[in-house]
């Protein structure tokens, strides 16, 4: 194993979901100021992308971002070996491994949820990586995947994996119908099972034990965290993320909560930074369009930089005029 930078155990009290074309850095960057504490994770990288693909670009983020992880999507042991010690090296403090991605796309790379399929395969995969460093590694998946889908079936993938001394599962508490169901329809259609993440908790109280899908509220984090021991919002965190101003409460933290204001303004010289480097406006605050969600004068706040942030030239005055919109902050 090598050394790692990170060495002390990351709270996984709260976290916020990878995904795709949604978390990259700059939306991690702008959640990390709405919470000191929150895990965050990246998007999804495929092994084949880090190896044959930039490095520095899927790897690259702002120290600011810490702790952070970094996804991976593969099913070839020493390629998933090999990236996470990229990872390490770049100073990431955990790697987890996709097993819950039904997208038809992945599929056929044998990445995502239909390995659930191959149970042995995932813990091989998960025991190279262990074996390659000394930060955490960590699985995400689902109750099952299509005719595979009693809970009896979910104890025992629970238990093949935990075999590999993978201590860590991040449950997306749906199943995943790989044959006819989109990756959009399958994050809604297949019903929520909160109670079967439960009862894997119960049966293997040794293992952390998160769970991730269709939460919404800071109230539904805690009643979760009664069961189990961490919780992970994905696309509420990103459509209306001010609702994570309430999360470093629930570790105790004396953390001042921000105003809206306050996050906006911080914004604003990462941005023009951004700037410098060749970055484009639009990159940056098509994250920020959820941020006066349900407040007055939130919705011309993201008409105004959906309609301006693209343009030639746009800079952060773009986005100080679109604050200008907002009657209450």
């Amino acid at each position: 194993m090598t050394e790692s930078k990170h060495i002390t155990p990351l709270n996984r009290t709260f976290s916020v979901a990878p995904m795709m074309e949604w978390t990259d850095r700059h939306c991690r960057y702008f959640h990390r100021l709405i919470s000191q504490h929150a895990v965050l994770y990246t998007e999804m990288v495929t092994t084949g992308a880090l190896i044959h693909g930039d490095q520095q670009r899927f790897l690259r983020y702002n120290d600011a971002e810490h702790p952070l992880a970094l996804q991976l999507g593969g099913s070839q042991p020493e390629d998933l070996a090999l990236c996470s010690r990229m990872a390490e090296d770049a100073g990431y403090d955990e790697v987890n491994l996709n097993v819950g991605c039904p997208s038809d796309r992945v599929q056929n790379n044998m990445i995502g949820a239909c390995l659930m399929a191959h149970p042995e395969l995932v813990a091989e995969c998960l025991a190279k990586m262990q074996s390659a460093v000394a930060i955490p590694i960590t699985v995400k998946h689902r109750l099952g995947i299509d005719d595979m889908d009693s809970y009896e079936e979910l104890h025992q993938f629970v238990a093949a994996i935990s075999e590999s001394g993978c201590k860590t599962f991040i449950i997306h508490a749906r199943k995943a119908i790989l044959k006819g169901l989109s990756p959009k329809e399958n994050r809604d259609i297949p019903p929520l099972k909160y109670e079967w993440v439960y009862r894997i908790k119960q049966a293997f109280p040794e293992l952390e034990i998160l769970i991730n899908g269709g939460i919404k509220t800071l109230d539904e984090t805690r009643a979760h965290l009664k069961h189990v021991d961490g919780v992970m919002i994905g696309r509420e965190a990103y459509h209306n993320p001010y609702m994570m101003s309430e999360v470093d409460a629930l570790y105790q933290s004396d953390t001042p909560q921000q105003s809206r204001l306050q996050i906006i303004e911080q914004m604003y010289p990462y941005i023009e930074e951004e700037l410098k480097q060749g970055c484009y406006l639009g990159h940056i605050t098509r994250h920020l369009l959820g941020l006066f969600h349900g407040q007055a004068g939130g919705r011309q706040f993201r008409r105004y930089l959906s309609e301006n942030a693209h343009k030639a030239g746009a800079d952060v005055d773009v986005l100080k005029r679109a604050v200008e919109k907002v009657a209450s902050l």
